[in-house]
């Protein structure tokens, strides 16, 4: 029951955070939203919680420019994906949905606001 509402949780998180920056910084942010795989280095999207997370931001309709990240897929059907390099220069607020190596190298920036629900920062 809990692992079936953490997406729920995750997607408040993240329009709560979104919130927070518009008030603060008085304009819409641009929102990266890494990875959907249903675990790390996988292209197996298969009852992925973070690909639910994402669909889920995109019915909400909030007040951000959406970047989708996900570098073990070169297409989605629903979402066009962005590289994660660049999604990580653009964002204002970065999402780790997915601990893919490729987003272990970056470093923690004080300008990006980050929430981490894949514990990332941890390593």
């Amino acid at each position: 029951k809990t692992n079936n509402y953490k997406p729920l949780w995750c997607v408040e998180k993240i329009k709560n955070t979104v919130l927070q920056y518009e008030i603060t910084h008085k304009k819409k942010p641009i929102l990266a939203l890494m990875g959907l795989a249903f675990k790390p280095n996988i292209d197996d999207l298969r009852e992925s919680p973070a690909e639910l997370i994402v669909k889920k931001i995109f019915q909400e309709e909030i007040n951000a420019e959406i970047l989708v990240v996900e570098p073990n897929i070169k297409h989605h059907n629903e979402f066009e994906l962005s590289n994660y390099q660049e999604a990580i220069t653009k964002a204002d607020i970065i999402v780790y949905l997915v601990a893919h190596n490729e987003f272990k190298n970056n470093f923690e920036r004080q300008d990006k606001k980050i929430l981490d629900f894949c514990g990332i920062l941890n390593n």
